[in-house]
């Protein structure tokens, strides 16, 4: 096995204690088998462990996931109804390969791009040829790394918006993870702008 396809397993066990079978309506054992492939294919390649593994919405809706978040036993929360949660959309160009699940490389909170209006902060990001996280993949960050939270506060999550121009964004609020919103003009000092290197399915591997 590869560095990659182990910590893959790792997240994916990580998931299934979580209850997202559950989530996803099915076994822990039909849910880890759909996530066989993606990981047969990392045991071929030469990523390390900076990946992150994700379930997309046709899986998992991302409304029912904050809560399975936690930092010292505080569970994640929102105040925003599941209806608004679920209008996050991956914007043009930042949608997810296809199949169940997919990686993303190189993850990070974006800590350079914080005090940043969304928009002004998409910009540089793409400029450095990096990929805005989505919604979903922000809720991957704070279900596999919360100390990333704690450590680097919180963050935007500019690959995916609402019809009304808002962004998501996950930060600290009463001890734990807390899953809000911004407008594209505001800015704050405490909220990075979070990024990846590239994104990969199942089918993006066959080259190797």
């Amino acid at each position: 096995m590869s560095v990659a396809s182990i910590e893959a397993q790792k997240q994916l066990d990580r998931l299934v204690a979580l209850g997202y079978p559950d989530v996803a309506d099915m076994s822990a054992a039909a849910f880890r088998s759909l996530a066989t492939p993606l990981i047969t294919a990392l045991e071929q390649s030469e990523l390390d462990e900076h990946i992150l593994l994700i379930p997309t919405r046709e899986l998992v809706t991302p409304e029912s996931l904050i809560a399975r978040t936690s930092i010292n036993r505080m569970a994640g929360f929102t105040t925003m109804p599941p209806r608004d949660i679920a209008s996050f959309m991956p914007q043009d160009g930042f949608e997810p390969p296809e199949g169940p699940f997919y990686i993303v490389v190189d993850p990070h909170t974006g800590t350079k791009y914080t005090n940043r209006e969304p928009d002004i902060a998409r910009k540089l990001v793409e400029s450095d040829g990096r990929l805005p996280l989505t919604l979903e993949e922000g809720l991957a960050i704070a279900t596999q790394h919360p100390d990333w939270l704690v450590h680097k506060n919180g963050f935007n999550l500019l690959g995916s918006r609402s019809p009304d121009g808002r962004v998501p964004s996950i930060w600290m609020s009463q001890n734990a993870p807390r899953l809000g919103s911004v407008w594209p003009s505001s800015r704050h000092t405490w909220l990075g702008n979070a990024y990846c290197m590239e994104r990969r399915g199942v089918s993006l591997f066959h080259y190797m």
